[in-house]
């Protein structure tokens, strides 16, 4: 009998030799590691060399939910986690994603997927009621993740039925991911992206283009009268919050483009200033004005979701017309105030079509503006554009150049690369604002310190999800602390670090932290799995993830302090206006804090800190390889 939550077993698909196997996971171990995320972590560390090449077949790619995925009365349950070694990065690397399909694995009856090896010829998986098969996918080979989709839906409509058909959930890879694109991302339901660190292209080099997922299982809860009671007091957090209530049903998450901007943070033109004057242009109020499609956008709300901030968007009028999900804050930042760029209809087209040719928006438009600043500077020979206006504002460009990363094309073959190997190939590595490799997203830390703090202490690179301390410096969630001030924003990072580690793991949307935070999230993996997981114990699990996943790094390529930063102008060059300017980010004393409750030296975890956490194997896997410090 499993878990409450769990659906009680994982499959493993060995794609080197085409066989499936079917295993159970001791208590032990997802009361340690729950899942998603942390369960990742776990898998990577004790089955794969952490200097493995992302791209050969001894990597591993896993796809995991975690126990409140799917379970019906949540705030926000929708969710699953993609979890490998990114061959953007070179870092242990989780990706989360919306949608439907994680709750449909769940009901298909697996909490997670291994897939190791690789196949010689194109494949996808179709699961189904605790069963699966390895099918032919060469027919799929080349086409985009709308087409792809659509055509396994149709294939496998004789074997559900037709009226079961349009329930079967799809997760595949585009074209960026067949071409080993490091940019390239998973796309589920057409338009909800495993976006962040290459994962598509880890799909690509094991020959997997899809997985297809229908179950009818339902899942237990342990605890039914607790169940209520906290759903209960869930959905009355939820209602109460202006944010989860009003402003992200109403607007989606590109409400945050005026407030940002407002802050004078909002990166343009690849971080040179946090003010872009066409920010109200391409803002959450514009796209509902205009281009909402409000009937269509009912279809996109993740499962379960009370929240509802999915975007369905229709551009009628040329020379960019289209259709699909969002555009969301970070991609109408990525592809409008990165590239310098105030036309909605054209940062949509983008965004579409990043979505139906598998790569991370977030990425691809900061890779732009790294590429249109390179232009700027006149460090990219004209013959590599082929003529091309690679220029700010250039909606042409944005278009254009997601087609050519996709596939590779001339200047393509190089954005598909990320910013960092771009930069550095044209000679201006500086350039590349990014950490550990990945490009940061649509905050300048110069106007929020602690969040330049989270960035830099990222285990899987420039990322703002690892701890969005945008939360207490801009929104004042919990409480607003100034924006300014480096201390006592390592107490901050630190705990919203270890709170999202469990809360990736659990698997559920952050968009709850919202409403409300570790105490109601342990009260309902309690009360669905049945355990009695307390808010210390809750924060101590996502501390172990955390501290795990450094270690990952420390093994793979020797992570540490030295990575533990930021780029040069976010160091060195102060904001040049508005309401941030003349900051840096003073990086140093925020880091000697953070070390210090971390019980981390130079950016490694201590044996005592490892030991404290149960990881000591991992302390004498560091020790081993003279990893550990003193």
């Amino acid at each position: 009998m499993p878990l409450g939550g769990y659906a009680g077993k994982i499959l493993r698909v060995n794609l080197t030799d085409g066989k499936l196997y079917y295993e159970e996971l001791p208590e032990d171990v997802l009361r340690m590691w729950v899942g998603g995320r942390g369960l990742g972590v776990y898998f990577m560390l004790k089955e794969v060399d952490p200097k493995v090449d992302p791209l050969s077949p001894a990597n591993k790619a896993i796809v995991a939910t975690g126990p409140l995925t799917g379970v019906p009365g949540l705030v926000a349950p929708g969710r699953w986690a993609s979890i490998t070694k990114s061959p953007l990065t070179n870092t242990i690397h989780d990706a989360q994603s919306g949608g439907k399909f994680g709750p449909e694995l769940k009901f298909a009856g697996f909490d997670a997927i291994v897939v190791e090896g690789a196949s010689e010829k194109p494949v996808y998986l179709w699961i189904t009621d605790g069963k699966a098969e390895i099918r032919d996918a060469k027919h799929l080979w080349g086409r985009d993740t709308h087409s792809t989709t659509d055509t396994i839906v149709e294939e496998l409509a004789p074997v559900v039925g037709r009226d079961e058909a349009g329930k079967i959930k799809v997760a595949t890879i585009g074209p960026a991911g067949e071409n080993l694109a490091k940019i390239a991302c998973i796309i589920n339901d057409k338009s909800r992206a495993a976006g962040r660190g290459g994962h598509g292209a880890v799909w690509g080099s094991k020959k997997l283009k899809a997985i297809a997922v229908r179950g009818h299982i339902r899942l237990k809860i342990a605890r039914e009268d607790a169940y209520k009671e906290i759903v209960s007091k869930s959905m009355e957090l939820a209602r109460k919050s202006p944010v989860t209530s009003e402003a992200l049903p109403k607007y989606g998450t590109a409400v945050l483009v005026n407030v940002i901007n407002a802050h004078g943070i909002f990166p343009t033109r690849n971080f040179q200033t946090g003010v872009f004057p066409g920010a109200s242009e391409i803002s959450g109020e514009r796209i509902a004005e205009t281009i909402l499609d409000w009937e269509k956008q009912k279809e996109e709300i993740c499962w379960g979701c009370v929240i509802g901030c999915a975007r369905y968007s229709r551009i009628t009028k040329g020379p960019y017309t289209g259709e699909g999900g969002g555009p969301e804050y970070e991609i109408v930042w990525s592809f409008g105030a990165q590239t310098g760029t105030s036309d909605l209809a054209a940062v949509s087209k983008a965004n579409y079509l990043a979505n139906e040719l598998g790569l991370d928006a977030i990425s691809m438009g900061h890779v732009i503006g790294t590429l249109m600043e390179l232009v700027e500077k006149g460090k990219i020979p004209g013959e590599k554009l082929r003529g091309l206006n690679v220029t700010w504002g250039s909606g042409e460009a944005l278009v254009e150049l997601t087609w050519r990363t996709a596939y590779r094309s001339g200047i393509g073959d190089d954005l598909a690369e990320g910013a960092l190997r771009l930069a550095t190939k044209y000679g201006a590595p500086e350039l590349a604002m990014v950490v550990r490799g990945q490009e940061l997203p649509a905050y300048d830390p110069r106007g929020a310190k602690g969040h330049g703090l989270a960035y830099a202490t990222s285990n899987r690179g420039g990322c703002h999800l690892r701890a969005y301390i945008i939360s207490p410096e801009i929104l004042g969630l919990p409480q607003l602390v100034d924006r300014f001030a480096t201390a006592g924003k390592a107490k901050w990072v630190k705990h919203f670090q270890d709170v999202f580690a469990t809360l990736d793991s659990l698997v559920v949307c952050k968009f709850v932290t919202f409403s409300y935070w570790n105490d109601v999230l342990a009260a309902q993996l309690s009360a669905v799995t049945g355990w009695d997981v307390s808010v210390d114990e809750f924060d101590v699990i996502g501390e172990r993830i955390y501290n795990a996943e450094r270690a990952f790094n420390i093994l793979a390529f020797g992570d540490g302090e030295e990575y533990d930063t930021l780029p040069k102008r976010l160091l060195e060059e102060p904001m040049p206006e508005g309401p941030a300017k003349g900051h840096v980010v003073e990086l140093k004393p925020m880091l000697e804090e953070y070390y210090q409750l971390r019980g981390w030296i130079k950016g490694r975890p201590t044996r005592a800190t490892l030991e404290k956490l149960g990881l000591k194997w991992l302390a004498d896997r560091l020790e081993q390889e003279g990893l550990l410090p003193a």
